[in-house]
């Protein structure tokens, strides 16, 4: 295996957390939201699709390479898709800022727990959308739709929190 092969595999892992023991896709997920304040979320909203679609097409092209290193179709280990279907659920986000809070930080939860639930259950169409493209691009694809899910939910969330409860979080 060729040092860039290793690159790609890292990356494709999100190296440390494509290795977790257990849950995988899960710890890809927390990992992303761990990045997202200082990596997605400081962005304007044409930036943040612009990563999006940048990490959307290294990442089906690093999951179709992974594939082929490990000799498996969509290995677990590969969870770069849940960095982009979790900032998928928190692109309508605000930016952290100075007048940022705990509940601020606490309400990133709020994201993270839809999109996992939609990445695992796949309500129509995540899981549909797995076999639409080949290879890295299906890998990629599913959590897309999974992360449209959890954003609908998310800004419905965020839309109730500042109705009903008037500068409880400022993002």
């Amino acid at each position: 295996m060729t040092s860039f092969d290793k690159a790609i595999l890292h990356f494709a892992r999100l190296d440390p957390s494509g290795l977790s023991p257990k849950a995988p896709g899960t710890a890809g997920s927390f990992f992303s939201v761990l990045l997202a304040p200082f990596l997605f979320l400081p962005f304007s909203l044409p930036g943040r699709l612009g990563i999006l679609a940048i990490v959307f097409v290294l990442g089906a092209l690093a999951a179709t390479r992974a594939e082929a290193l490990l000799g498996r179709k969509d290995p677990g280990c590969i969870v770069i898709d849940e960095l982009v279907g979790q900032w998928i659920a928190m692109l309508l986000l605000g930016s952290f800022s100075a007048s940022s809070t705990w509940r601020d930080a606490a309400f990133l939860l709020v994201p993270f727990i839809f999109f996992r639930i939609f990445d695992i259950l796949k309500p129509w169409p995540v899981h549909a959308s797995e076999s639409w493209l080949p290879a890295g691009w299906g890998i990629m694809i599913d959590d897309v739709f999974a992360g449209l899910w959890a954003l609908l939910c998310t800004c419905l969330v965020h839309a109730a929190l500042t109705h009903f409860i008037p500068g409880c979080i400022t993002l």
